[in-house]
């Protein structure tokens, strides 16, 4: 039986207010170039982003802005351009209500500086959660300079959304595969971030974080749940109480192997808008779904209510 296309809010886009001068297209030349430029583009067109919603594709949208995107030529991202991005975000989403619900940007490798901008955001902006790097340098998520920033999303009861990021020297040892190596590398990181999380504590020392990693970081998740088990026999448990995954692509095998692992609860709608897909994707998850062997309750859940849930 066709299922009815549920009622979507998408996880995972991302919007940059076109007063910043967008820097990720350093480097690029050819036929990467070109679709980077289309991607800025769109990234910064705040009409492209509510698209969707005014046609009724989506219900609404979580909306992030990558630091790394407006980076210096040395990689860095001064502290007070996070406080110029949230009060940005804070703004778009007043423009918007319940169309629009946003994400703060901290740099979580700052130490106190990072969760002391997650609390102004979230108390003061009405910010919904945190959008944070998976890894700095040699630095990944677990790491004491990131802990304040964690303990504050825990206290504070807002989901921390881990995205992957480009690690060195792995995406320029995979760049000879094209996109599936620089997929892999991303993943990999993103994974490395969620066991990092898991085998030092972190999650049983901060029973109240939520965690979101993108589909890229599915390797892990199946790793950890598979063969985790030998080194911590509540692994299981751990992943299911306090990690959430958002399905970036709507691949039904993906959505399937999630499910198994994490449960119905803790899988998400994300489109990763406008990189992965920037046009309609109702009927695509809907198909997604039924394809995954899932149900209307399951498209139910995952295309909104699990994320209603999570962002209070």
């Amino acid at each position: 039986m066709t299922l009815a296309a549920p009622e979507i809010i998408d996880f995972h886009s991302h919007y940059v207010d076109p007063s910043w001068e967008l820097t990720n297209t350093s480097g690029l030349s050819g036929p990467r170039l070109a679709q980077w430029q289309r991607i800025n583009s769109l990234i910064v067109d705040e009409r492209a982003l509510l698209q969707e919603i005014e046609a009724g594709d989506l219900a609404g949208r979580v909306v992030n802005t990558p630091a790394t995107f407006l980076a210096g030529p040395d990689g860095t991202v001064p502290h007070d351009s996070f406080r110029r991005i949230n009060d940005q975000l804070a703004a778009l989403v007043a423009r918007h209500p319940g169309k629009l619900h946003g994400l703060a940007s901290v740099d979580a490798y700052d130490g106190e500086r990072g969760a002391v901008e997650l609390v102004r955001a979230v108390r003061q902006l009405g910010l919904r959660g945190v959008f944070v790097e998976s890894a700095k340098g040699d630095l990944l998520i677990d790491a004491p300079q990131a802990r304040p920033t964690l303990a504050a999303a825990a206290e504070l009861g807002v989901p921390v959304f881990l995205h992957p990021v480009n690690p060195q020297p792995l995406t320029s040892q995979l760049a000879p595969l094209g996109r599936a190596g620089a997929l892999l590398a991303r993943g990999t990181i993103n994974s490395a971030a969620l066991a990092a999380l898991v085998r030092s504590g972190v999650l049983r020392e901060l029973p109240g974080l939520k965690v979101v990693v993108t589909a890229l970081a599915i390797g892990g998740i199946l790793l950890l749940s598979g063969f985790g088990a030998e080194e911590d026999e509540d692994v299981a448990a751990l992943l299911r109480r306090n990690v959430f995954v958002d399905t970036m692509g709507f691949d039904p095998a993906i959505i399937r192997a999630a499910v198994d692992v994490l449960g119905v609860d803790n899988v998400l709608a994300g489109s990763d808008w406008p990189i992965v897909n920037e046009g309609p994707v109702r009927e695509i998850f809907a198909a997604a779904i039924e394809r995954a062997g899932l149900g209307q309750a399951a498209a139910a859940q995952i295309g909104s209510l699990n994320l209603l849930r999570l962002i209070g």
